[in-house]
């Protein structure tokens, strides 16, 4: 098949990030290679790829891939970052379905390992996001717990299992992912004082601050750190390679932070020295592994 023919048959679902492209850059989409075209095509999907996953799918070399992430970079179509590249969102947020769909495996490791440090019986707030969604569902085979949540999702699915206490917030409900935010949520969340606190954010910068994009949401996520007795952070690495404009607390504040991989030295040294259990779920060899 011909260059020529082979971009006149290949479409991509439309979204408003590629509305906004220009001309240009739409004529550059046209123009890639078939497996350039292809790899973009599952960023986009995804939201994220890793070169090993890659190499594999597309059976070339590592290197072969990198050169080919190197190209989609060089022409802005996709952010390179550590093994792999993301689909850019530049500052605003992703569709919360897009984000459940965005390292999705790496966040049900995650959501289990959180789950095997709560006990039967315990009490813990879960805020927005759908790594916390993935602890959620790891805590089905529980019993006896009080779940305190601003997220409409968790409640939604926790609410059916009568072993479970499922108080859910007050405020305005965020459209576009159902959480609840504000200031009736915080002084809602104000009441209480639990024995975890499980909270997910947008983004981790590599001097520890942890952010999210909506101001109204990261005053609930404080509130919630502030009346747990123990804080676990449970984010993706993805989360290293994203920027978001609004400071919750810092990576020091939380007790344990369980990520897939930690490729930072600057956050496994803070880690170490803040007293924050790092949980790696991809194992010590993997999460070892160097980037890309």
């Amino acid at each position: 098949m011909n260059m020529l023919a082979y971009s006149k048959r290949m479409t991509y679902p439309r979204n408003a990030h590629i509305e906004r492209e220009t001309k240009g850059k739409r004529m550059s989409l046209q123009l890639l290679p078939s497996r350039q075209a292809q790899i973009f095509k599952l960023a986009k999907e995804r939201g994220r790829v890793l070169v090993e996953e890659l190499a594999t799918y597309f059976a070339v070399t590592p290197q072969t891939i990198r050169k080919d992430l190197n190209e989609l970079c060089d022409r802005r179509l996709l952010t390179r970052t550590h093994g792999g590249a993301l689909f850019p969102t530049g500052s605003a947020n992703l569709e919360y379905d897009e984000r459940r769909a965005i390292a999705a495996e790496e966040k049900k490791a995650i959501g289990a390992a959180a789950a095997r440090l709560i006990p039967d019986r315990a009490s813990l707030f879960i805020n927005i996001g759908t790594t916390t969604e993935a602890v959620a569902n790891a805590l089905l085979d529980h019993d006896g717990l009080m779940v305190i949540t601003n997220n409409i999702n968790v409640a939604n699915h926790l609410r059916i299992y009568p072993s479970f206490e499922v108080i859910i917030a007050g405020g305005a409900v965020r459209a576009s992912d159902g959480g609840i935010v504000g200031e009736a949520a915080v002084d809602f969340i104000e009441q209480f004082k639990v024995d975890f606190a499980v909270i997910g954010v947008s983004a981790i910068d590599a001097d520890g601050s942890l952010l999210d994009f909506d101001f109204r949401e990261v005053k609930v996520a404080q509130a919630i750190l502030k009346n747990a007795r123990r804080a676990i952070l449970v984010a993706d690495s993805s989360k290293f390679d994203r920027t978001a404009p609004v400071r919750i607390a810092h990576l020091s504040m939380v007790d344990i932070f369980i990520t897939d991989r930690c490729l930072y030295p600057s956050i496994r040294d803070l880690c170490a020295e803040s007293g924050v259990d790092l949980i790696e779920t991809a194992g010590p060899e993997e999460a070892a592994r160097p980037a890309d």
